[in-house]
């Protein structure tokens, strides 16, 4: 399909629901965490799905591993190298926010980090820029896997 006939899901919603446009840089740190979570968690599910028709439970489960604070810490520590100047700022605002839930299970370093990955997707998705936000996220997938595949080789030698 032609680029000029696409409709953009995010123009889509925004037509359906006539909502008004809103300067991206506006939004509070949180508040762009909080829509990154649900881009993420849509991101990771899609991901999921692909690989196989499974149990609900089962699905959860898997998906789970991968938005928990701690996968997205470790996502965040590999992509900050290929960040550019306004992404960091982006993220150390997200990283810096006074949430007002505590942690849950997670130390509190790897959930600010979290925060400041969610701030970023959301900021990202805000802005269209779903490519960046993709490549971003695979580099953060692919150091997962690495760590995994890393760890495996040690249990096993």
């Amino acid at each position: 399909m032609e680029k000029s006939v696409m409709i953009d899901f995010h123009d889509y919603i925004e037509n359906a629901l006539q909502l008004q446009e809103v300067d991206t840089n506006s939004y509070s740190p949180l508040v762009l965490a909080y829509i990154g979570d649900c881009v993420f968690d849509l991101i990771i599910k899609s991901m999921v799905i692909n690989r196989g028709n499974k149990q609900v439970h089962k699905l959860h489960e898997e998906t789970s591993g991968y938005v928990q604070a701690s996968s997205q810490s470790k996502m965040m520590r590999a992509m900050q190298p290929c960040l550019n100047e306004e992404e960091h700022a982006i993220y150390r605002r997200g990283r810096n926010a006074k949430s007002v839930s505590p942690a849950k299970n997670q130390s509190i370093t790897d959930y600010r980090r979290a925060t400041g990955f969610e701030a970023l997707i959301g900021f990202l998705y805000l802005k269209r820029e779903y490519e960046r936000i993709m490549e971003l996220v695979k580099i953060g997938l692919d150091s997962l896997e690495e760590k995994e595949n890393m760890n495996g080789q040690k249990r096993m030698g």
